[in-house]
């Protein structure tokens, strides 16, 4: 792994680099949909601007499906979408309709390579999006397939993604429906062009990478550091697997929760719901682009969601992946962690904020225990009253201070906080700026990681184990270049996840 204190390679042959190392991207042939970004833009480009662009025509662009494909008859119960809580299953298909040198029409529905479910609260202060697995195997309903008639078998256990299959994004709906416990009150799903052409609409999103990637799978080519993808080289970010994480499906929901983080800071930051000709190309790129349940078809409903999120903070909308462990027959594939799981559906069905109101993390139980030999305590009873409090002496533990945030005297002041915790190793070298704060966690020393991330105020996303790290390495980010202690708000308990406002890089 290459560590955020190594110099970002040179941008790979192929890839046009414009001002500021920015990634236009190239032409590629990717084979699955990763549409995450649809979701957040299609409700935030709403309000006074978006009803100044041609309603009619932004109107036409946009397909339906019926919502619910579930056999069992319950009936749906309608939602008020300015006052109530709201549920939207956000969808990316992986049929190759729309793919990149792909001419001819594709009539069969795919399977569902993207699902998250959106929630927003019924007081309009937060917005939950919850990711599920593709990999996931769950209960599958029986369906009835709209263009046939057909009945599809239920399934005592079969994976998520295949529910696609079953007739449409209404029987993905059913099987979340009867997953959650919820009700899902509406349905977006996005083709394959959505991702390159909403992202080339808002001129690029900002996304950063601990090390450079080569991803023969999906086409993305990066540097390491901070570029800015668009066009096709979104897409491969969006879809990419094999470069992130341990190369599996979790690695790359990380992936797309950052880039909706990033998608949303911009959005914000940029004034783009003030910019009409901008809305205007952003609202043209979603909806020729969507395919959503007949009560979502009208451009008032999707207004009066865009209205709901005008004044969410961005600490308050939180992007989780649904808890999940490995199957134990077949380790490529998951299951649900049912405790967690249910914690985290009893929340949505509570309509509770799922995002952390203290963002420091408590020091895990395995944090009194000693990580590695390396950090043993010595034979001799500790004087310090930190040692005796951790179960570990911190003089012990080899620590660096990497400091990229671009203020020149930042490292030290950390330094200074550690060496005044009783962390006498720790140590300061400058490196490359980068957007995010991070705690590279070497190998044996899990257990030290959340004192040190007590210390700042980090959150797990945070946290970044690191086969290369010796100890542990704070590389600080240019979002956190003052007070003792980061204040950004991350998410509750033991979800995986981030919020909008968090800056996050992939390793």
């Amino acid at each position: 792994m290459t560590r955020s204190g190594d110099e970002p390679a040179a941008p790979p042959e192929g890839i046009r680099v414009g001002t500021g190392g920015r990634h236009l991207g190239r032409r590629t042939r990717p084979r699955a949909l990763a549409v995450v970004a649809l979701a957040l833009v299609a409700v935030l480009v709403g309000g006074a601007g978006f009803a100044a662009v041609s309603v009619l025509r932004l109107k036409s662009n946009v397909e339906t499906q019926p919502l619910n494909l579930s056999t069992d008859g319950e009936e749906q119960l309608p939602v008020d979408l300015s006052r109530d809580p709201v549920q939207i299953l956000i969808i990316g298909s992986d049929t190759r309709a729309g793919q990149a040198g792909t001419t001819e029409p594709v009539t069969e529905e795919g399977k569902a390579d993207v699902m998250m479910l959106m929630t927003m609260s019924g007081d309009r202060s937060n917005v939950t999006m919850v990711s599920f697995p593709r990999d996931l195997l769950v209960p599958l309903p029986a369906c009835v397939d709209p263009e046939t008639g057909e009945t599809s078998e239920p399934m005592a256990l079969g994976q998520l993604n295949d529910s696609l299959s079953n007739g449409g994004p209404g029987c993905t709906v059913a099987a979340i429906n009867e997953l959650t416990g919820l009700q899902i009150d509406h349905f977006m799903m996005a083709d394959f062009n959505a991702v390159t052409e909403l992202s080339e609409a808002v001129g690029g999103v900002e996304v950063c990478v601990n090390q450079p990637v080569d991803d023969e799978y999906s086409g993305l080519q990066l540097p390491a550091g901070t570029s800015e993808v668009e066009g096709e080289q979104a897409l491969a970010f969006l879809r990419t697997r094999h470069s992130f994480g341990s190369g599996g499906d979790e690695g790359r929901i990380r992936a797309q929760q950052s880039f909706m983080a990033s998608l949303a800071r911009k959005i914000k930051e940029e004034g783009t719901l003030s910019n009409i000709p901008r809305l205007y190309s952003i609202a043209e790129a979603v909806t020729k682009n969507l395919t959503v349940d007949d009560g979502l078809a009208e451009i008032p409903e999707l207004l009066k969601l865009a209205g709901r999120l005008q004044e969410v903070d961005l600490g308050n909308v939180a992007f989780v992946t649904v808890p999940v462990v490995p199957y134990e027959p077949d380790i490529n594939r998951l299951v649900l962690d049912e405790q967690k799981a249910g914690e985290l559906f009893a929340d949505l069905r509570a309509d509770r904020d799922i995002t952390a109101e203290d963002s420091e993390p408590e020091p895990s139980a395995s944090a009194s225990t000693t990580p590695s030999a390396s950090a043993e305590p010595s034979a001799e009873p500790s004087e310090s009253a930190t040692a005796e409090t951790l179960g570990f002496d911190p003089a012990l533990v080899p620590i660096s201070v990497l400091n990229a945030s671009g203020d020149a005297g930042r490292g030290d002041e950390l330094q200074e906080i550690l060496l005044d915790e009783g962390y006498s190793q720790a140590a300061v070298a400058d490196t490359a700026d980068r957007p995010a704060t991070q705690l590279f966690v070497g190998p044996g020393y899990e257990g030290i990681a959340p004192a040190i991330a007590d210390i700042f105020g980090l959150s797990d996303v945070q946290l970044i184990p690191s086969a290369t790290t010796v100890g542990l390495e704070l590389s600080v980010g240019s979002d956190f270049t003052d007070g003792d202690s980061m204040d950004t708000q991350g998410v509750a308990g033991d979800l995986s996840g981030q919020t909008a406002a968090q800056v996050t890089c992939q390793s």
